[in-house]
């Protein structure tokens, strides 16, 4: 007999549910989030369980590698964005999602997640906190560069906030709260900027550019840090059969429902990897700094339309360029990007 498991994991449980491939439900139970209690739970259904789908949640980890390291070999994970409910259904639990996977299993159409080899995933999280940590740094420069402005009418540029010291503050406003608003401000922008670099270095000496992403340093505004984020978020380029396929998952193309010419609305947005979106768009922020042709491009977009679909067509093309790149272990050709 062949069983199949759907595992609807929650922060503090996971819903369990074993059927047969004809769908008949032979156990359901909810577990608590201890790996020792859910192993001894599917013992004894071991030598008959062809799978188990995992719901790709914020906290998969664990649970997914717990399975994998007793030796079931069958596990995937589920992606929960791709996964579409039976519309006439009037009610839904944890019970019916848990079955609902294991049943997409069992006929072999389930939506799954890429499970990210486990040596690397820390560096890569490593990155994804470096991502975060600049994102912040930028929001305080904004906002700050902002009160500048608008308090004095002068113009102040972010390199020149990223080198004001707390003690150079005073000579930019008069008002003691605004002192201190933007002595704050230095502070933390001056910290950020240290855990990022803190960040890079150790990233720097425990990890290499492997072969095939080693030409990405040649694309404008991808350097060394870019370059292995990159790398840590696609893994393998061969999941990705098509370029669209590669875009798609970089969230660099739109998302839009047409029927007879007119718009029914938007897809999923966010599925896909934010980390590679947000990589691309940072390769487009400083690649038209030291290319002509991304500026030109750049700013023929940005007349048309807006800044950011400007940025978001140029993070689809550099996209696009990477997975050739990648792919095929070639070096980046600008005359090839705007053909």
């Amino acid at each position: 007999m062949e069983l199949y498991v759907g595992m609807d994991l929650h922060s503090r449980d996971v819903f369990t549910g074993i059927m047969e491939p004809k769908g008949k439900r032979v156990f359901e139970k909810r577990l608590s989030n201890d790996l020792p209690l859910i192993l001894k739970t599917l013992e004894p259904f071991r030598g008959e369980i062809k799978g188990i789908a995992v719901e790709s949640t914020y906290n998969w980890y664990w649970l997914v590698d717990g399975l994998m390291e007793a030796g079931y070999d069958c596990v995937h994970l589920a992606n929960p964005s791709a996964i579409q409910q039976y519309e006439g259904l009037k009610h839904t639990d944890d019970r019916h999602d848990a079955f609902w996977l294991a049943h997409l299993l069992s006929l072999g159409i389930l939506p799954e997640g890429y499970i990210y080899p486990k040596p690397e995933r820390p560096i890569r999280d490593l990155l994804r906190k470096r991502s975060f940590l600049v994102r912040q740094r930028t929001a305080n420069l904004l906002s700050l560069q902002s009160l500048v402005e608008r308090v004095t009418g002068r113009p102040i540029g972010a390199n020149r906030l990223k080198q004001l010291e707390p003690q150079e503050v005073p000579s930019l406003f008069e008002e003691e709260h605004l002192v201190l608003y933007g002595e704050v401000s230095v502070e933390t922008i001056t910290s950020l900027s240290q855990s990022i670099k803190k960040i890079e270095k150790v990233v720097k000496e425990k990890i290499r550019l492997r072969e095939p992403f080693i030409y990405l340093k040649t694309v404008p505004g991808i350097g060394d840090i870019l370059a292995l984020t990159i790398m840590l978020e696609v893994g393998d380029i061969n999941r990705f059969p098509k370029v669209g396929d590669f875009s798609s998952y970089c969230r660099c193309v739109a998302s839009h429902r047409l029927s007879a010419g007119k718009s029914k609305g938007q897809g999923n947005r966010k599925n896909g990897n934010k980390y590679l979106s947000w990589a691309f768009v940072e390769a487009v922020q400083l690649g038209r700094r030291f290319s002509l042709p991304l500026r030109r491009y750049y700013e023929r977009k940005a007349a048309k339309r807006n800044d950011i679909v400007a940025v978001k067509a140029l993070s689809n093309k550099l996209a696009r360029a990477c997975y050739y790149i990648i792919r095929d272990r070639v070096p980046f050709r600008e005359e090839a990007l705007f053909c």
